[in-house]
């Protein structure tokens, strides 16, 4: 088999377990194997196909980590995750002074509570979800 071929083949098999996995880096690889067929195609040697592949893939996954990196710093406040997004609460639900306030009840006047579960959760659960 000719080797531009072969790198084609390592290409689109790299592209297919990416596109199965999700792992980006895949397909920077693929894409790299697929730069290693077009220099093997043109007729050089080996040595310059590897060559070709390695700088294709490391500014490839060099890429990657930069844009992942930058969007990393940009990403949207997360919304929870039980609830579908049109849904979220609004009220940012008990203060840590109200959570502080439960806590010392039931560490000073409480001792004839067991087996009781107290939510402080500012309302939520007695009002349900608001609608945005």
């Amino acid at each position: 088999m000719d080797e531009d071929f072969l790198w084609a083949i390592l290409g689109l098999t790299l592209v297919i377990v990416e596109l199965l996995t999700g792992t980006f880096y895949l397909l920077v690889l693929g894409v790299a194997a697929f730069g290693a067929a077009l220099v093997a195609w043109l007729g050089q040697g080996f040595a310059v196909q590897a060559i070709v592949a390695a700088l294709i893939a490391a500014l490839g996954c060099y890429g990657v980590h930069v844009y992942r990196t930058k969007s990393t710093t940009r990403q949207m406040a997360p919304v929870d995750a039980g609830q579908p997004a049109k849904r979220v609460w609004t009220n940012p639900g008990a203060t840590p002074e109200e959570v502080a306030k439960v806590a010392l009840f039931l560490a000073a006047d409480a001792t004839a509570m067991t087996g009781e579960t107290i939510l402080v959760d500012g309302g939520r659960t007695r009002l349900g979800p608001r609608r945005a």
